[in-house]
């Protein structure tokens, strides 16, 4: 067998030798410096010993096949004369070396003049300065418009993974960029894998052409209920071509395809395969291109599946025409659970069109999303009537739709006679203390409501002092968020004092209400009264400084009873001293208590 030395250390030519010719020329090497002495037997060792011996000397013994025992002894040469039977100290190695390494020198020299250069090796093509490669870190594949190929390393590697691909139950490979290459790779594993049930192929660069891949894939594996494409730019082509794919699949029961590019024409190809599928149940279009065109085929779905639960539109083009098409459709659909419109301009006439279908709706409506919406206050008494009436809706977003004083009013009356809704959002929505008073005389009764949502209200110290003495003794409400509202120092005095009493707000966001030193000190000292129920407080964006943070340190210290689990300060103005008196705080609480505290600066 042959072996190759490197080219860094013999030119750009490679020499091919026998292996013991390789050995001799290291051993040549490295015996430069040494002396080699022979002796032929035991006497001669001990004469030799008798007449000066070896100062430091290493022996080796073997047999030869005469019996005859001869050793070899190495001694570094010092300038002593040592005696031996042979009349003069062989050098040959060192010798012997050398003159190997200049006729291979020499020998290298002449070749470089006398023999012809090597072939070249073929051109490379100048799409690649570098043969790509497959990495499952994000970010470090191909891009999907790259017209650069695997090379053989990288197609292995594909391969080998596409064949692990076939026993995971979970896949995730989100975020990865690999392209219609990579998905062509991993897409026939999927079509042999009976028992994967949630594949995330999001954010990966594959386009319509990409999705080919899945052709005849999707028809075969039936154990597949989840299926995440979002973040692919696959448009209306790849809508088209994944609807013809999933009208007789028989498995998928969520299909995501958010932020894809799809408009009216890929919501037409959906629309008709929804007509036909009768397994999926959610189907996720948010921030796409999806104007009344779309709405309409969508809504025409609606009208013949009734098997689908969830969709989801936020973040398209609706209008007050697309919202009228939904809500004929909500007429006659009685398998519609959630509905997400959020964020598509459906203004009063197109959330009455939306609320007049959900009046006669039969199924058992459980969410609705109709946030940033242009509702105002005249919308608001629509959604009145339809919270007043329901029987199943359990979460409702209102979130930024100007609503006022004057809407708030009408949704508080309507969750007076409402026992079903446990989650409502009104953030945004510019209400000021007066239509927060309405809505805290309404939480003295109501033991549904859980979670509600204020934040971005302007209702100043005022409104929470109306909610705080409500909640400091009655209501349910387990979440209360009131960041950027408006509070200051004085409405955290009453925040503080409801603190002291309520037994049932675990979650309280406080972010950016100016509350400063003296609104965390107030807060700190109802942190010293035991509160069983508190478990995450966020004071972020508040101006506090290092005193505010001494006093909610020495507060976590006190209360050896404390369960907040979550304080949230970052983006504050304490220094160093803060942070380390806090992080004191949070060492003692678990030396003291084995507890764990998470506090984020």
């Amino acid at each position: 067998m042959e072996s190759s030395l490197s080219s860094s250390l013999l030119g750009s030519y490679s020499l091919k030798a026998k292996p013991s010719f390789a050995i001799a020329i290291a051993i040549a090497i490295a015996m430069a410096p040494c002396r080699l002495i022979c002796y032929p037997s035991r006497k001669s060792k001990s004469r030799s010993r008798r007449r000066g011996g070896f100062a430091s000397s290493l022996a080796a013994l073997d047999r030869d096949g005469g019996g005859r025992r001869v050793g070899v002894v190495f001694k570094e040469s010092q300038g002593q004369s040592t005696r031996s039977p042979f009349s003069q100290p062989l050098l040959v190695p060192a010798a012997a070396g050398a003159i190997l390494l200049f006729s291979f020198l020499a020998w290298k020299f002449l070749a470089n003049l006398l023999v012809a250069k090597p072939k070249t090796p073929p051109p490379v093509k100048a799409a690649s300065s570098q043969p790509p490669s497959w990495s499952l870190s994000p970010g470090s594949n191909l891009s999907a418009a790259s017209p650069i190929k695997f090379d053989a390393n990288s197609r292995k590697k594909l391969n080998d993974f596409s064949q692990l691909l076939r026993y995971f139950q979970l896949v995730d490979l989100s975020g990865h960029n690999f392209g219609d290459d990579g998905l062509f790779f991993l897409a026939e594993s999927l079509g042999q894998n009976q028992s994967a049930e949630d594949v995330n192929f999001s954010a990966n660069g594959i386009t319509a052409n990409g999705l080919r891949a899945f052709e005849g894939v999707l028809q075969r594996n039936t154990s597949l209920r989840a299926l995440n494409l979002s973040g692919n730019p696959i448009g209306d082509e790849g809508a088209k071509c994944l609807s013809d794919m999933l009208v007789l699949n028989g498995g998928i029961q969520k299909l995501q395809l958010n932020a894809t590019g799809i408009g009216d024409e890929g919501a037409k190809a959906l629309g008709e395969m929804l007509k036909k599928n009768a397994t999926i149940r959610v189907l996720e279009l948010n921030n796409n291109n999806i104007d009344y065109p779309g709405f309409a085929s969508l809504a025409g779905a609606l009208l013949e599946n009734n098997k689908i639960e969830s969709i989801h539109l936020n973040g398209n083009y609706g209008g007050p025409l697309g919202a009228a098409s939904i809500g004929t459709a909500l007429e006659l659909n009685t398998s519609l659970r959630e509905l997400h419109l959020h964020g598509n301009g459906i203004g009063n006439e197109g959330i009455r069109l939306i609320i007049k279908g959900l009046a006669v709706h039969r199924g058992e409506m459980t969410l609705l999303d109709i946030g940033n919406n242009d509702i105002g206050s005249q919308g608001a008494s629509h959604i009145a009537i339809f919270i007043g009436n329901t029987k199943h809706l359990v979460w409702l977003n209102l979130y930024m739709n100007d609503i006022g004083d004057e809407g708030a009013e009408k949704i508080a009356d309507a969750l007076r006679e409402n026992r079903t809704i446990t989650s409502i959002d009104l953030g945004g929505n510019n209400i000021h203390s007066t239509g927060v008073t309405a809505l805290a005389k309404v939480l003295k009764d109501n033991s549904v409501l859980k979670s509600l949502e204020l934040s971005y209200n302007p209702i100043g110290a005022d409104g929470v002092k109306a909610l705080c003495e409500v909640l400091k003794f009655k209501g349910k409400i387990e979440t209360l968020k009131l960041g950027w509202c408006q509070i200051g120092a004085h409405g955290a005095q009453y925040i503080a004092d409801c603190l002291k009493y309520n037994t049932t707000i675990s979650t309280l966001d406080l972010r950016a209400n100016g509350l400063g030193d003296e609104g965390a000190i107030c807060l700190a000292q109802s942190l010293k009264v035991v509160n069983e129920a508190l478990t995450s407080l966020d004071l972020g964006f508040n101006e506090i400084r290092d005193k505010g943070a001494f006093a909610l340190a020495q507060a976590l210290k006190a209360n050896e009873d404390i369960a907040v689990a979550s304080l949230n300060l970052g983006n504050n103005f304490f220094t160093k001293y803060g942070q380390v008196a806090l992080t004191e705080a949070r060492d003692h609480v678990y030396e003291m208590n084995d507890r764990e505290i998470n506090i984020s600066f």
